[in-house]
């Protein structure tokens, strides 16, 4: 029965990393796949994970399952560190929560969730938005509309044209927003922007939909956290994914958090056993290692004060290779302006170049990233930027 089923072309971002290991050229970059990487192009474990690690495999007693919803202390301190200390919701027991096969995993939950409340709801998505958002939640069945989000030729938000979109969202529908560092571009709402978006969501009724993937890498912890955290704090409903595979460096432990931020108690008690009977459903028990970790590294002082500076660290250093690209780009000849890319923030950047250039930037050069034009700014180093920078120059 099988043999009726095609043959699927690569997923456009992992296939690049398949391509690039396979080219010989010995100055070949990689820019595609988001993972973190310092200047040896190393994807490292942070120093803080790997005390935690240590500190779990000396006390842990036993490997049964564990709770249904997760390793709790993980879900309490990560529900803080998006919503502050002493949130109002988190105090009226308004906020349902289960930890998640990484962000992924809290995205699908959180899409099954919706299907089971409202099976024709429509689910808007910024126009670009993260590729794995779209077969994710249209998957589990729902609808899916675009709102704009970014002028590539202006290489900026299209912020009017969004706002005219959003009027006409039906009460009800969600609006999926990135929390901070949207991926793929790096252009972020501004703090009156999100103020509008709240505006917006409070005479509209729709419900917000935040994927929070990048924590800490836009300004700061508390900064990155401030859309998050408006719309929260004034509106009865919003839903929440977290993912920690970035800013604690655990993308193999696909550690995740789904959230749902309810009108009061009630719904929340009700809301808490529907996501886990969700869970039950795709996977069973969620993993604790991960959970584990991050729970161990937000309760112990010294651990969460090394964790934030490591986070800090990579924050600034992937700001610095911003700069540093567009420095070299002036210095080789670029007659486009590329200061746009030192405003965008986090780990990636659309540069705003067509697929064409995109192209033979990989067949000429051995640079490899996606045709939106989308970069991965923590694939660039010391050693490899005059020659992105030459590249890139080359084919414009």
């Amino acid at each position: 029965m099988f043999e009726v089923l095609p043959q699927l072309p690569a997923d456009p971002i992992l296939g690049l990393s398949t391509a690039f290991k396979a080219d010989p050229n010995p100055l070949k970059i990689d820019l595609g796949v988001g993972v973190y990487k310092d200047e040896e192009g190393r994807t490292p474990i942070l120093n803080s994970i790997a005390k935690a690690q240590q500190i779990l495999l000396n006390t842990e007693e036993s490997k049964t399952y564990i709770t249904p919803q997760g390793v709790q202390g993980f879900i309490d301190g990560l529900t803080e560190l998006l919503l502050g200390k002493g949130n109002k919701a988190v105090l009226e027991n308004r906020v349902a929560g289960v930890q998640a096969p990484g962000g992924c995993g809290a995205l699908r939950i959180l899409s099954e969730l919706i299907k089971r409340c409202k099976p024709d709801t429509t689910v808007w998505v910024s126009d670009p938005t993260w590729a794995n958002h779209i077969p994710l939640i249209g998957n589990a069945g729902l609808k899916i509309e675009t709102y704009p989000y970014f002028d590539k030729a202006k290489a900026s938000i299209k912020f009017d044209a969004m706002v005219e979109c959003l009027q006409n969202v039906k009460a009800g529908d969600i609006v999926l927003l990135h929390g901070c560092c949207h991926n793929p571009t790096g252009a972020d709402l501004t703090k009156e922007q999100w103020q509008t978006v709240l505006e917006l969501a409070q005479k509209t009724g729709f419900i917000p939909f935040i994927d929070v993937a990048y924590l800490g890498f836009g300004d700061s912890l508390e900064d990155d956290a401030y859309g998050t955290r408006l719309l929260v704090n004034n509106l009865p409903e919003v839903i929440i994914a977290a993912s920690c595979s970035k800013n604690f460096g655990l993308y193999r432990e696909r550690v995740g958090l789904a959230l749902m931020v309810t009108a009061n108690s009630t719904v929340r008690n009700a809301i808490q056993t529907q996501i886990q009977s969700i869970a039950r459903a795709i996977y069973s028990m969620p993993p604790s290692y991960g959970g584990a970790l991050v729970d161990i590294v937000l309760r112990q002082p010294d651990l969460r004060t090394e964790w934030m500076a490591e986070v800090e660290m990579m924050r600034s250093r992937m700001q610095d290779l911003r700069g540093l690209l567009v420095s070299k780009l002036k210095e080789y000849g670029a007659q486009q302006d590329f200061e746009f890319v030192k405003q965008q923030k986090g780990m990636f950047s659309y540069l705003c170049i067509s697929p064409e250039q995109v192209i033979a930037m990989r067949d000429k050069h051995s640079v490899y990233f996606v045709e939106s034009s989308r970069v991965n700014i923590a694939g660039i180093s010391l050693k490899n930027v005059d020659s992105l920078a030459k590249s890139l120059v080359s084919v414009l």
